[in-house]
């Protein structure tokens, strides 16, 4: 299967994929953090057509509820969310995109309600709400729930890396979309 990991630049959801032996590759505007099939540019740039599928992971900073007091009603918030729309409209069957609580199903009528998990539910013993709108794919199943619901993330200090910390996929979350979003998995 050909996979795209688009606005990713450390790698690991695209090689929870290439461990599964799928042909992926991840895409974001910046270089990847590890060795990898990596396309550093625009994800548009990319014919997108030839994936089957393609998990997409948008910059969040102005789409999400934490963003509220800085970018609601602004062009940034709006832009975010075009930019999101157009990813939905790839004309592709299996399509997954991943971001926290926000304001997407507000901006963008025909996303569908998102699926919402936790890292605590794929053995990360810490809490991100973060929702997945998915097109021709299965919602994720848990698959190693643990104790601990520490907000690491939402208690991250100030740093010049913090937003690259905070959008940064856990390895458990990776690995139950690269076991359970194969084609052999749901086209049974």
């Amino acid at each position: 299967m050909r996979v795209l990991v688009a606005c990713e630049y450390s790698g690991v959801v695209r090689d929870a994929f290439t461990v599964k032996g799928h042909d992926a590759m991840s895409c974001d505007l910046l270089p990847s953090e590890k060795e990898g099939k990596h396309y550093q540019g625009d994800m548009f740039d990319l014919e997108l057509t030839s994936f089957d599928l393609i998990i997409a992971h948008p910059p969040c900073t102005a789409i999400c509820l934490s963003g509220n007091r800085y970018y609601s009603g602004t062009k940034a918030r709006k832009d975010g969310a075009e930019f999101v729309k157009r990813i939905w409209q790839i004309p592709i069957d299996k399509l997954a995109i991943e971001n926290p609580v926000g304001v997407l199903n507000t901006l963008i009528s025909e996303l569908p309600k998102p699926q919402y998990i936790q890292p605590w539910q794929y053995g990360h013993g810490e809490t991100k709400k973060t929702g997945l709108w998915l097109r021709g794919l299965p919602q994720l199943q848990p698959t190693n729930e643990v104790e601990g619901r520490e907000q690491r993330i939402w208690k991250m200090p100030p740093s010049k890396n913090r937003a690259k910390e905070r959008s940064r996929t856990y390895s458990g979350i990776a690995k139950a979309m690269a076991d359970q979003w194969t084609f052999a998995q749901y086209n049974q």
